[in-house]
């Protein structure tokens, strides 16, 4: 039984010893039709799946592939929103292309608003790949080996990177500009507390391009896997996440 990122290993007190050296875990008091009991990993390598009634004693070792899911969308969309849904209710780890420049910006010294990271992003790229800051998050969650999620996806060239990766899906978020500037104007971040004509003109400067080192969302948005549309609640919402 596998779900909402917790891979069990099902096993007889044969094997314990061996799961033990790929795995610390904890019991689980629960039991599953024609299996024995639950060990929750800490990680998440390999499974191993044993019958509770083992005529030859024989098991299998199975592979697993984590998940990764892009998140992209217009600003104040609902990514952040789709982000926590995620990891509350599916455990997904959260690498964050903001929290990435925000820590670029500090080491700078540089104000924390939109134009520092937009700038700091754009020189990233431009100095070493299209995709090199979500390389740096997918490294990271590659090395931690759990369902992933990125926030956010803005380049045509990022896309075509975790393309590369296995089992790896983009998601797009949008809603009317009404609503979206509303929200952003509510959550009251350092980026945030703008004028309705800045934040216009902001979606504009990052909606299309070019120049691949810097922002396409329409692109992005295109080419997504799955588009959710987030002009209502959260209900609404979650209805259309597709796990």
């Amino acid at each position: 039984m596998i779900g909402k990122n917790i891979f069990y290993i099902l096993f007889s007190t044969e094997i314990q010893r061996k799961a033990k050296s790929y795995f610390q875990y904890d019991l689980v008091k629960e039991t599953y039709p024609n299996f024995s009991k639950f060990v929750i990993t800490s990680k998440i390598k390999y499974i191993f799946l044993v019958k509770s009634k083992i005529v030859n004693r024989k098991y299998k070792i199975v592979k697993l592939t984590m998940k990764i899911i892009g998140i992209t969308g217009t600003i104040g969309a609902g990514k952040g929103t789709i982000v926590d849904y995620l990891v509350s209710n599916y455990g997904f780890k959260h690498y964050s292309v903001r929290n990435f420049l925000t820590q670029e910006a500090l080491k700078q010294n540089l104000p924390l608003n939109r134009d520092t990271y937009v700038a700091i992003a754009n020189a990233l790229r431009e100095l070493h790949s299209p995709s090199y800051i979500i390389d740096e998050l997918y490294k990271e969650a590659a090395k931690n080996g759990f369902d992933a999620i990125i926030e956010s996806i803005r380049t045509p060239g990022e896309i075509n990177s975790l393309r590369t990766k296995e089992n790896f899906t983009l998601w797009a978020v949008d809603a009317d500009p009404e609503i979206r500037y509303k929200r952003i104007f509510d959550r009251k971040s350092e980026t945030d507390t703008i004028s309705y004509e800045t934040f216009l003109a902001n979606e504009q400067r990052e909606i299309s391009t070019g120049d691949p080192t810097k922002q396409n969302l329409a692109e992005c948005i295109r080419q997504a896997d799955v588009v959710l549309n987030n002009n209502e609640n959260f209900e609404e919402l979650y209805k259309q996440i597709p796990i």
